[in-house]
């Protein structure tokens, strides 16, 4: 039979400024972690008032949280002392169920052993119940009094998570349970596989992404005709910060423990400059493996939380770093110059055709898959030493232009009224945002003339892409995106060569269809 915890406590003074003003994640982090170790909700009793306790008032507005057997909620709201007249109750009610066994351990949170948790803290120290918990001042009354404490938490420098993982680890040491932390977002459950199972070079870039936009941004504000020196410096500060943004994104992701991890990916992010972009990730990645080793051994070892967080942020970050900045860098970098250096070889060799080819393969690898695991990182490789990109350029023409293309005419010339609504969101998307090729794919799937032209819709904007050597960018909004590339002129003739290409294809097509429609009605009618 699963141990059944209870929850009880406040929102806390400093605990307040550190996640207690947020009920809905300290309680879910909690509930999260005590499902990823096997074990149950027995009750919650959670006092959220809307001040921190060392400034509250009688009069200060608040929230009774409690458990209803299956899912935590506020059961009453008004002043703080009405609350804690109504928590009384609750108390009560949670010290039967100690009693009787039917709570089998505690985690306290800012509790109040001379009030709202007077009555359950008595009968936990009657049955000698394991507890765990934070709150200075609240935890070591209650263990003076005699509850069996078995590990106590600091709330400086700490998170929701992180203490709920020092609560749930102390907990199940305790009761011989294995425990692995559950690493998803609050309300799931990820404790799956390794760490190497939970590296994804598609979803560090994916979230990256609005760095490389930033940066390439900042070499338009830089290319602004009278610009002082301070700015035209913009782009070369945004290109130094890449490879800490890559870092603490990909930190984050591996170890799944949020703030700790995001400062141990800046710290190896820092030190990784000299690797540029991938040894920013590698940095990254080896922070955030070892955020996770680091911490959970921590508190193993029965560390409070708060050191447990210091060491595993700090220390993390810091081997991660140095190990890129004297080791991997070099060969980081070797290894991004290198796939540039390819990409250029073969625009030497033959731009046209390079463009063509790129283009042609374009929507086969977005449709396939292949575009976010293999295009996207060659990207930001390039974008990350001149802010834009050829294959970027092949983006936004072969992709985005095209998608517009195939969007506007089934806004203006649609095989059914129904294609009309459904296209002009897809187009306005596209246009606006430079994203959303997929808005395509309903007419390209049902039209294999459509899908056809598509392809060749990018293939002949891409060797015009080519002809002109346009570097550029997508996911950016199509009017802006000209002014970020190297050649603005000629990225505006690719642009629209793709758009009406796509176009005038489609409504060919759709003109075809039409007429076969009629036909079929026509046909029907008479038999």
């Amino acid at each position: 039979m699963s141990k059944k915890i209870a929850i009880l406590g406040s929102s806390g003074g400093n605990l307040y400024t550190l996640g207690g003003k947020d009920p809905k994640s300290l309680l879910g982090e909690t509930a999260q972690q005590i499902r990823a170790a096997g074990m149950e909700i027995g009750a919650i009793q959670f006092i959220a008032a809307e001040a921190s306790m060392d400034f509250v008032k009688p009069t200060t507005k608040a929230h009774l949280w409690t458990w209803d057997g299956d899912s935590f909620g506020i059961v009453f709201s008004g002043t703080l002392e009405e609350v804690n007249h109504a928590a009384v109750e609750k108390d009560k009610k949670i010290a039967q169920l100690i009693e009787n066994g039917e709570i089998d351990g505690l985690i306290l949170a800012s509790a109040d052993p001379d009030g709202a948790n007077k009555e359950a803290i008595s009968a936990a120290i009657k049955t000698k119940i394991p507890t765990t918990g934070t709150g200075g001042t609240s935890m070591a009354k209650a263990q003076s009094k005699g509850l069996n404490v078995i590990a106590v938490s600091g709330t400086t420098g700490t998170t929701n998570r992180i203490r709920a993982v020092a609560s749930i680890s102390a907990l199940s040491k305790h009761f011989g349970i294995k425990y692995r932390a559950a690493i998803g977002n609050a309300g799931e459950i990820d404790t799956s596989g390794s760490i190497l199972s939970r590296i994804s070079l598609r979803g560090i870039l994916m979230a990256s992404l609005p760095g490389f936009i930033a940066m390439a941004l900042t070499l338009f504000i830089s290319k602004i005709p009278g610009s002082p020196e301070s700015v035209t410096k913009l782009f070369d500060v945004m290109i130094a910060a890449l490879p800490v943004i890559v870092a603490a994104v990909a930190s984050k992701q591996v170890s799944g423990m949020n703030e700790v991890a995001i400062v141990a990916g800046v710290v190896a992010g820092t030190l990784s400059v000299s690797g540029g972009l991938i040894g920013g990730i590698i940095g990254g990645i080896i922070a955030g493996a070892l955020v996770q080793i680091f911490l959970m051994k921590c508190l193993q070892w029965r560390f409070p939380a708060t050191t447990a967080n210091i060491v595993a942020g700090g220390l993390a970050g810091l081997i991660g770093g140095l190990l890129v900045y004297f080791i991997i860098g070099p060969l980081a970098l070797m290894a991004g110059n290198g796939i540039r250096e390819l990409i250029n070889m073969a625009l030497d060799f033959s731009p046209i055709l390079c463009g063509a080819v790129a283009g042609l393969l374009i929507w086969p690898a977005i449709i396939g898959g292949v575009y976010h695991a293999a295009i996207l990182p060659i990207v930001m490789l390039e974008m990350e030493k001149t802010g834009n990109s050829f294959l970027g350029a092949i983006d936004m023409c072969g992709l985005v232009m095209v998608s517009a293309g195939i969007t506007l005419a089934n806004i203006i010339y649609p095989r059914t009224k129904d294609e009309k609504a459904l296209a002009a969101p897809g187009f306005l998307i596209n246009v606006v945002f430079g994203t959303f090729v997929e808005a395509a794919y309903p007419f390209m799937f049902s039209n294999k003339i459509v899908f056809g032209g598509a392809l060749v819709s990018a293939c002949l904007s891409g060797a015009v892409v080519g002809f002109f050597g346009v570097r550029g960018t997508a996911y950016v909004p199509s009017v802006l995106a000209p002014a970020l590339s190297n050649n603005s002129a000629g990225f505006i003739v690719s642009m629209l060569v793709a758009a009406a290409s796509a176009f005038v294809i489609t409504v060919v097509a759709n003109k075809i269809a039409r007429a076969k429609d009629t036909k079929k009605d026509k046909e029907a009618a008479i038999g």
